[in-house]
């Protein structure tokens, strides 16, 4: 599981200083290790926890393949998933909801000298005002042979922010 906390500036109060509560996007791949095999259906549940009078405009939810390494960078979405203001007026954001996708048989993930093919779950949540939650959590995509485990990494704008992981099989 993954779970992000924007970094936003502290607002003076009348106590003294004290840091802002901020939404929080939370991001949960079916299977504990991060490892799937090609063709196989991949389950993905989120929540978001608003503070106060958070109003959101949107959210995207995206399958997508990128590469690292020397030469230019390639991206490609396999599957996207979106929610308009009014869709997310109509959920209980506290609550699990999520999407399912089935992965496709190449590229599979690669991790080589000169070149890396990734795979992850990018969420991002637009709040009204501008600003914008991303949680990036990866996922291997293999031929089912070996299973590897993988960290997740997410971002606000430009700042980076850490993810902590608790295992599967919370309960809300």
């Amino acid at each position: 599981m993954a779970i992000v906390l924007p970094k936003l500036p502290r607002r003076r109060s009348s106590a003294g200083w004290a840091a802002d509560k901020a939404p929080a996007l939370s991001v949960v791949l079916c299977r504990e290790g991060g490892c799937y095999g090609m063709g196989q259906v991949m389950a993905v549940s989120w929540r978001v926890r608003p503070c106060g009078s958070d109003r959101f405009s949107g959210l995207e939810a995206s399958v997508l393949w990128f590469t690292e390494g020397k030469g230019d960078v390639d991206l490609q979405v396999h599957s996207f998933h979106q929610w308009n203001a009014s869709d997310l007026q109509q959920l209980d954001l506290s609550l699990w909801h999520g999407f399912r996708c089935e992965l496709p048989f190449s590229p599979l993930s690669y991790e080589g000298t000169l070149l890396r093919i990734n795979w992850c779950v990018r969420m991002r949540l637009f709040c009204e005002g501008g600003k914008e939650i991303v949680v990036q959590t990866p996922f291997h995509l293999t031929s089912g042979q070996t299973p590897v485990v993988l960290g997740s990494h997410a971002s606000v704008g430009k700042s980076d922010v850490d993810l902590v992981h608790t295992p599967l099989g919370l309960s809300s």
